[in-house]
């Protein structure tokens, strides 16, 4: 396995040509499968994780998710990426702390988001944004650890008039502040995606695949999308599937279940991970 320096300097180099897809794991378990199938590297989802630790979106306690995270550190032998929020704090000097901590649990990256959760204002101010995004990389630089920051400006999901022109002017100023991979989640076409991209090069862009209307793989690398997540989808789409076979018992039928992956290769992947050492 390599050690945490290793899987550092993996994650970045993952950053410095092509396009390659980051999926989101939602507990050990989808991490270990993710990984068998080949994926480079990793990211947490705090929709995902929150979910599968009974809390919504937003409403895991930082010490629990920081458990979280470092647990799937722990599982992974590619590099990991933590969906750190707002950095679990309105201030820089709080955005410091808390970025310090979860530094230390191993990531080889971490996001910092621009959103307050406060429907009346639902974005931090711009300077105060910025502000956060200079902590993060303080807090990062200080620890001496080679800790890759993206920086997050959330205008399409809370429904700024004007998104990519935001979005855009505050990639601009998050790179400017210390940021080395910039994201927007939300564009859904191909112009407002190349618009990003091209406003922010050579930083490299995460793009979030979720209603991009028949874009591939193929297509975001041609416009330039060095990293593509999937956010909290795979969790979704395992809620899915469970609410789908409660729906069929709670009528009493079993139809749902007919589909249902087989035990057996889960138990060879987890069995193999085991004795391989890559018991969390």
């Amino acid at each position: 396995m390599p050690d945490t320096a290793g899987k550092r300097r993996v994650f970045r180099a993952l950053h410095e040509g092509g396009c390659f897809v980051i999926p989101n794991p939602f507990d050990i378990g989808s991490a270990r499968y993710l990984q068998s199938r080949g994926f480079k590297a990793l990211a947490t989802t705090s929709s995902g994780a929150g979910w599968s630790l009974g809390h919504a979106d937003g409403d895991v306690p930082l010490d629990t998710m920081l458990e979280h995270i470092a647990a799937i550190v722990r599982a992974a032998d590619v590099p990991v990426n933590a969906d750190f929020m707002d950095g679990y704090g309105a201030t820089p000097d709080d955005v410091a702390a808390n970025v310090a901590r979860c530094v230390a649990t191993g990531v080889a990256g971490l996001s910092i988001e621009d959103a307050t959760g406060d429907p009346a204002n639902p974005l931090y101010a711009f300077d105060h944004a910025v502000a956060r995004v200079a902590a993060a990389r303080a807090a990062i630089d200080s620890s001496g650890a080679d800790v890759l920051l993206t920086a997050r400006a959330e205008c399409y999901l809370t429904g700024h008039d004007a998104p990519l022109a935001e979005a855009i002017r505050r990639l601009i100023a998050f790179a400017e502040a210390g940021a080395d991979c910039l994201y927007a989640p939300g564009p859904t076409t191909r112009a407002d995606i190349a618009a990003i991209v091209q406003a922010v090069a050579p930083k490299p862009v995460n793009v979030l695949a979720r209603n991009l209307d028949g874009l591939t793989v193929a297509d975001l690398a041609g416009l330039g999308v060095r990293r593509i997540s999937v956010g909290g989808l795979l969790a979704r789409m395992a809620w899915t599937g469970v609410i789908a076979a409660t729906d069929d018992l709670a009528e009493g039928r079993f139809d749902a279940f007919a589909g249902a992956a087989s035990g057996g290769p889960l138990n060879d992947l987890f069995a193999r991970d085991a004795e391989e050492g890559g018991q969390a």
